[in-house]
């Protein structure tokens, strides 16, 4: 994969970046976890000091190719100015005259940072002749491109694909070491290999749970999908979430991984409730007597215990989904105990970005007890399934 170094002499040049700043916001439009901001800034300071012209785009949200101010990077450009250092100044457009003019302006080891790329209607286009023109609007600011927003790699838009195919194109130090990191969890893992998925849907996930099934030694299942998994093996869950067209799918996962030699781990006591509320009353039952008005949403104490032991028995981990809603105290106790096993472990660990990243972080666990925190939930499930992600292979070669 073409790097950073490949591109030549940087200095006065205008480098187009794009960065994944998609963060979250609360209401008063604070950012609450600028991992992502942080995460970007190795590159962007490699280039600032290489006398770099720096022109960022990036999307926060999902506007729908419409200009609306709640998805303004108004709040991005500010945090990013703070921990980088430098000033930012915001364009109020993305390709328009405000854009235009901000990069005229600028001075070698600046950085502009371009509007919300997706108030851009053809940045997302599934009509490749205006991604394309699009994109082209995009080139014409800048002389060589540097994608190092993994956690939109996945996508074919204007942005991260069609643009490396008009300049000089190179990955960034982020993307570099996404790709290192989840290629050495997937590709070449010290065994015994555990993957842990939780998150909400056994649909989000079923590419990943089949590619697993011929790789991985050990898969721990928690969270919302693992209720489908229960149903499957005969057991009533009560109110808790269901995916009742899976079911026949997760019996073959069930099954297939029993004739792999696969060990598969299932939660053996659950903390139910009556409700789904931060005060909701929390019980802890056996998984195989959840009582019909009751709903699961953590794993219960027996069940941290014997994860937390598989994860130490471990020297590959691969972490993607929380396995309770850790948001509410009452059901976090679950995906802390994940968390610190991990940290704890010896194991080369991966957490696979999205909820997982954000728990660790909510949750107060020192980020460098993890080998590597990816900021591309869907990039890096992508990727444990196997698939070629577009934003990666229009870099290659």
């Amino acid at each position: 994969m073409k790097t950073i170094e490949s591109l030549g002499d940087l200095k006065g040049k205008r480098v187009l970046v794009r960065s994944d700043f998609n963060v979250p916001l609360d209401a008063d439009k604070n950012i609450t976890d600028d991992g992502r901001i942080q995460a970007a800034l190795p590159t962007l300071r490699t280039l600032l000091d290489a006398g770099a012209k720096v022109v960022v785009v990036a999307h926060l949200g999902r506007p729908k190719g419409e200009v609306n101010p709640d998805y303004s990077l108004a709040p991005v450009a500010t945090r990013l100015a703070e921990v980088a250092g430098v000033s930012v100044t915001l364009a109020e457009d993305t390709v328009g005259e405000s854009a235009k003019a901000a990069v005229a302006a600028m001075g070698e080891g600046e950085i502009v940072l371009l509007e919300n790329v997706r108030f851009n209607a053809a940045e997302t286009s599934k009509d490749d002749a205006e991604r394309e023109a699009f994109a082209a609007e995009l080139a014409a600011l800048a002389d060589v491109f540097v994608s190092d927003g993994f956690g939109v790699v996945h996508r074919k838009q204007a942005s991260v694909y069609d643009v490396a195919k008009i300049l000089p194109s190179a990955a960034g130090l982020l993307v570099l070491k996404e790709i290192e990191s989840l290629g050495r969890a997937i590709t070449d893992p010290e065994r015994p290999y555990t993957v842990v998925l939780g998150g909400s849907k056994v649909s989000d996930k079923l590419g990943v749970i089949a590619n697993l099934l011929s790789k991985a030694d050990r898969l721990i299942v928690g969270g919302g999908m693992a209720y489908t998994f229960l149903v499957a093996q005969g057991h009533e869950v009560g109110t808790s979430l269901l995916e009742a067209d899976q079911v026949e799918t997760v019996k073959g996962y069930i099954a297939t991984a029993k004739d792999n030699g696969v060990e598969l781990l299932l939660p053996v006591d659950t903390v139910v409730a009556p409700y789904f509320g931060a005060d909701a009353p929390a019980t802890v039952v056996a998984s195989s007597a959840i009582p019909a008005d009751q709903m699961g949403l953590d794993i219960g104490p027996q069940t941290r215990t014997i994860f937390a032991d598989a994860i130490a028995d471990s020297k590959t981990v691969v972490w993607n989904g929380p396995v309770g809603v850790f948001e509410f105290e009452a059901f976090a106790e679950g995906t802390k105990a994940v968390a610190k096993a991990i940290s704890e472990s010896d194991a080369f660990s991966v957490i696979g970005g999205g909820d997982s990243a954000a728990a660790v972080r909510t949750l107060g666990f020192d980020e460098s007890t993890f080998s590597h925190i990816s900021t591309g939930g869907g990039a890096s499930l992508e990727l444990l399934e196997g698939k070629v992600l577009p934003g990666i292979a229009v870099l290659e070669g």
